[in-house]
């Protein structure tokens, strides 16, 4: 990798990071007491949370051990699941939106970073766009995978594939950072560089 290919980051700060995780209650317990450390390292370090607002699975779990531990929690849900009754009504702060679309743009905005626990469809399709986000430079936001009990070492292999395939370039490989625990996880979010946006991925042409 050249000089020209990555851009030079001090060490980052965070206010707020958006936490991706699993709402299904059927998981292993030690999902929801992976959700609660992650909580409790949120805490230790003065951050605050950023999640999808819901009171269930692996989402309720973390926002309340994250306000147990005295952590602003900042959630955002759609008006089609708050009619549920799946929105946390005791959290900092629960902004309702119209759909979708508009609950990950404005979770976007109020995060510094972006963190995904284990969970199913709706986490990987928020994971995979934040990431292409941060590729095509909508952003300069880091984006990790806490892979923790392994969880997600399939879906690091066939990113791997990917890029030995040449559907993902070498250079963007390293944009969904990724450790076992939460605190080695936040820590690479800090320091990790971002890669420039190669022009030749929007003309087409080799580099």
């Amino acid at each position: 990798m050249s000089s020209g290919d990555i851009e030079p980051q001090p060490r980052r700060t965070f206010e707020r990071i958006c936490v991706y995780c699993g709402s299904s209650n059927e998981v292993d317990a030690r999902y929801h007491q992976l959700a609660r450390d992650m909580a409790r390292c949120l805490a230790r370090r003065g951050i605050g949370l950023v999640y999808g607002g819901g009171n269930v699975g692996l989402m309720g779990s973390i926002a309340d051990a994250a306000l147990a531990e005295g952590v602003e929690v900042h959630g955002v849900i759609p008006h089609k699941l708050m009619k549920l009754e799946l929105g946390h009504s005791a959290i900092t702060e629960l902004v309702v939106t119209d759909n979708m679309h508009a609950r990950k743009a404005k979770m976007a905005e109020l995060s510094d970073a972006f963190i995904a626990l284990p969970g199913g469809w709706g986490t990987l399709e928020e994971l995979f766009e934040v990431t292409t986000w941060t590729q095509l430079e909508y952003h300069h936001k880091p984006v990790g995978l806490l892979n923790a009990y392994g969880y997600y070492d399939s879906l690091l292999g066939f990113v791997a594939h990917a890029v030995e395939e040449r559907f993902i370039r070498k250079r963007y490989e390293g944009l969904i950072q990724h450790a076992p625990e939460p605190d080695a996880l936040v820590d690479l979010l800090a320091s990790c560089e971002l890669p420039r946006l190669d022009r030749g991925l929007l003309t087409n042409q080799k580099t």
